[in-house]
């Protein structure tokens, strides 16, 4: 962001609207010297807030926009979305008669987006979106935009020459305790509209009959937190190794991934759970 191109651009707006700077400051709720220093571009200690506030007291939008090394970055955020996009990829893998079709993108009526997975089953002519969420931010726009997706599935299905018979769908969350806190925040909307877990997600996978709405936390191998946002950076230190796998939300039920060593013992799990294979 350039400082002084920001505060010429404020500046600007503000007189062709024909705006004081004390005009400005009030509808903002800033003080007149905080839009003077704002003008000559002195954001040097000047909070994002205040800074949108004065743009949007002129009728202007701020877009912050980090930058780092290039493309590195997109490929930072985007590392741990690709991992749990592995994982799934091997367990429909593994699973006879589905098809899984990654990023599938759509414009129909007028409405675009991406599919993170779509997965068609032939015989039963069952077919499932999945969303892939590492970070539960906004839980609201979370379930909207899952809602709209299974809405246009049947026609994106179609389009791929599948004539669904039903439209599931699958929430696939990053284990981590964030998202355990806001989904523990949430539990009685999300049990709604996401009432099954993982003993019934498993079954369905095996033979699907009817709709289900699942939801489901995924852990990476070796680390329970792996796939989850990092928020806070500690003191590095030897973590015990997991396997990993999905597990519900209250952490009863667990669809394990398989080990590269079948030798090594299994961490014991608590009552109620059992392997994908069991």
């Amino acid at each position: 962001m350039d400082d002084i191109a920001v505060g010429r651009a404020i500046r600007a707006i503000r007189v062709r609207k024909r705006l004081r700077q004390a005009d400005v400051a009030t509808r903002a709720g800033v003080s007149q010297q905080t839009v003077s220093r704002l003008e000559n571009g002195a954001l040097a200690g000047m909070g994002v807030g205040s800074l949108r506030q004065v743009a949007a007291a002129v009728g202007a939008r701020v877009v912050v926009d980090v930058r780092w090394q290039g493309a590195d970055l997109d490929r930072l955020l985007g590392a741990r979305h690709s991992a749990m996009h592995e994982v799934l990829a091997t367990l429909f893998a593994d699973l006879p008669d589905w098809v899984s079709l990654p990023e599938v993108s759509f414009a129909v009526f007028g409405e675009r987006g991406v599919i993170d997975i779509l997965a068609w089953h032939a015989p039963t002519r069952s077919l499932l979106v999945i969303e892939i969420k590492t970070e539960l931010a906004d839980l609201q726009e979370t379930l909207g935009t899952l809602d709209r997706k299974v809405r246009l599935a049947p026609a994106i299905a179609r389009e791929r020459g599948w004539d669904p018979a039903t439209v599931s769908t699958w929430l696939v969350i990053a284990e981590g305790p964030t998202n355990r806190r806001r989904i523990a925040a949430h539990r009685s909307m999300l049990r709604s509209a996401l009432p099954a877990e993982v003993p019934e997600l498993r079954a369905w996978l095996r033979r699907p009959a009817g709709p289900i709405r699942a939801l489901s936390l995924l852990a990476a191998p070796g680390s329970p937190r792996a796939f989850a946002q990092v928020h806070r950076v500690r003191s590095a230190r030897l973590p015990a190794r997991r396997r990993g796998g999905f597990s519900d939300t209250h952490g009863t039920g667990a669809m394990r991934q398989p080990t590269a060593s079948q030798a090594e013992p299994e961490p014991p799990r608590r009552s109620g759970t059992r392997p994908m294979g069991g």
